[in-house]
């Protein structure tokens, strides 16, 4: 039989004939972080009906983890008998219209957590593009553990600028059944699927084995190198934490039961790299609890001492309504980004009063930066083009470098899968 890459799985969803389905979906555990009135304003929208906030648990919200857990667990096992509707050995076609009116496509299935090693310079075919802070994985193990369906908000990223994968799927549409299709909460935009069945397995691999070869990485990146065929979009430590757990299994119940336990995959969202309505935005920083004078004076001095090959680099720094421009002018970092986290990474250790937050959207960080005893950071960011290269010859990005859309247009909870 022909090795996949992209497998299929047993899909629960409501039925959505009964069930409300923008008030079903819900965007992800780690958006909105310092914003908890936009998620008591989603529990009040959806409170009545069943919906995914009632699967997870808001960053925003870790505070109250050991209380919410056992709710959450017992949430998931009461949707299993009473609200999900099983759909076996399918894949599901989507496509997302952004709250601009563009239309991102996707396609859900299970990728094989035995292909994916988050470590810095591994060589396997689905890799983490940034570095994997290993404490953000304990809590969401804990909550997997217990946990008897998996939802994902991961979208991991393939380089087809052919279009080989997805697009064939997607123009036949007229043949598959829809799977669900309603507005998204919240500004969200829109969501519509289809069911993909067995007929289309076989060409979809097909599609992704020809993009994981050692040919194909020195086609497009004249690298000779280990073939890197996913590449993690969003939801990387959601990854990292099914991948933990299964290693966990697998210890528990050894490699020949774990080859078919259902925890050994996670289902997630494939999404082509060039797709039109897929846009990389930096992600940038906003540090609390700082002398503002004072730590523009230790980046200054910190950028001046530099002396790496990368191209300069500027960042503005924003402290109420005053604006300043720093300037790296030889940068050990391939992007801004690496520069300002590589400073951060070494202030806060001397600063323990002193927060870092990652803010997607340059209005946010100006809001932010007017609250005293703050500061800003904006820059430039990557370029799609950038991404796989970087990831096979640095190993990783600095962490939180890009956001694939603002956080209304990220992928919501929706699909889900038993892992039990």
């Amino acid at each position: 039989p022909m090795k996949y890459h992209l497998f299929p799985a047993d899909i629960c969803l409501p039925d959505f004939s009964v069930v409300d389905g923008s008030k079903w979906a819900s965007v992800a555990c780690d958006q909105y972080t310092s914003q908890t009135d936009y998620w008591d304003a989603a529990y009040e929208y959806a409170k009545d009906s069943p919906s995914t906030l009632n699967l997870m648990l808001p960053e925003a919200f870790l505070d109250k983890e050991s209380m919410l857990v056992p709710i959450i667990n017992e949430n998931m096992r009461n949707y299993l008998s009473n609200v999900f509707i099983e759909h076996k050995n399918t894949m599901i076609y989507l496509e997302r219209t952004q709250a601009d009116g563009r239309v991102r496509r996707g396609l859900v299935g299970c990728v094989d957590l035995e292909e994916y090693d988050y470590q810095k310079g591994s060589e396997t075919l689905i890799r983490a593009t940034e570095g994997t802070v290993i404490e953000r994985i304990p809590p969401r193990v804990a909550i997997r553990r217990g946990a008897v369906v998996e939802m994902p908000h991961i979208m991991i990223l393939i380089d087809n600028p052919k279009r080989t994968v997805i697009d064939p799927i997607a123009a036949k549409t007229d043949e598959l059944a829809v799977a669900y299709d309603f507005d998204l909460m919240a500004g969200g935009g829109h969501v519509k699927g289809y069911f993909v069945g067995e007929e289309y397995f076989e060409q979809i691999n097909l599609a992704l084995e020809r993009l994981s070869t050692r040919e194909e990485m020195k086609n497009k990146y004249g690298l000779d190198a280990a073939p890197l065929l996913f590449a993690m979009g969003d939801g990387n430590h959601s990854l990292a934490s099914a991948k933990a757990l299964y290693e966990e299994i697998k210890a528990e119940i050894g490699e020949d039961a774990a080859r078919s336990h259902p925890a050994r995959f996670a289902l997630c969202e494939i999404v082509n790299l060039h797709d039109t309505a897929l846009d990389f935005e930096p992600i940038y920083r906003v540090v609390f609890g700082v002398n503002t004078e004072r730590f523009i004076c230790e980046l200054e001095k910190y950028v001046s001492t530099l002396s790496g090959s990368a191209s300069p680099q500027e960042m503005n720094i924003i402290v109420g309504n005053m604006t300043k421009l720093i300037r790296a002018d030889h940068p050990v970092s391939q992007l801004t980004v690496g520069t300002v986290q590589n400073f951060l990474d070494e202030y806060v250790k001397s600063h323990p009063d002193a927060e870092i937050d990652y803010i997607h959207g340059e209005d946010t960080v100006f809001a932010l930066a007017q609250k005293e005893n703050t500061v800003g950071i904006l820059y430039g960011g990557m370029t799609k083009d950038q991404l796989f290269k970087t990831v096979i010859c640095d190993g990783a990005l600095p962490r939180k470098t890009f956001s694939m859309g603002h956080a209304e247009d990220k992928r919501f909870y929706l699909e889900c899968r038993k892992i039990r």
